[in-house]
């Protein structure tokens, strides 16, 4: 069965937000210093490859 357009939009609603909450958190994660983010198992490297933007504007 096709989605209806209300399920449609919220899905994209939700999925939208998630981006912007990822960058937030990698944003944060950023701040943080090298010993932390080792820690808890993350580089400096790793966080800066994840993508920054995701607008086409």
């Amino acid at each position: 069965m096709a989605k209806s357009f209300l399920r449609t939009a919220l899905d994209n609603f939700v999925e939208a937000r998630q981006r912007r909450a990822d960058l937030y958190a990698t944003g944060a994660l950023l701040s943080l210093d090298d010993a932390s983010l080792k820690a808890m198992g993350l580089t400096r490297d790793e966080l800066r490859r994840r993508p920054s933007r995701h607008s086409l504007i």
